[in-house]
């Protein structure tokens, strides 16, 4: 092995041992947890922002509804009107 070799091993153990410390220190502790209430923060708006959606998903589902109800009973009424009209039809035509 190179000594080369050997002092980029040395020099990387030595980096990650002075970053393990700055990780550790107070101010970068401020800093994590200032991100992770930062990141609570937008969970929260986006479990709201979800909740809405569900919430006029669900209203467009029961007018959808109501909308195929009306048309079924529109055209059920329309199917009850023609054949009381065939009805009429056959009766006329059998009394002449």
């Amino acid at each position: 092995m190179s000594w080369a070799k050997t002092r980029l091993i040395i020099d990387g153990f030595l980096l990650g041992t002075a970053g393990v410390k700055i990780l550790c220190s107070d101010d970068a502790k401020t800093v994590y947890t200032h991100c992770t209430a930062a990141v609570m923060r937008g969970c929260s708006e986006v479990a709201k922002t979800c909740q809405t959606i569900k919430e006029n998903c669900q209203d467009i589902g029961a007018d959808a509804k109501a909308i195929n109800e009306k048309r079924a009973a529109k055209k059920e009424a329309q199917m009850i009107e023609d054949a009381r009209a065939l009805l009429a039809a056959k009766e006329a035509e059998a009394k002449s």
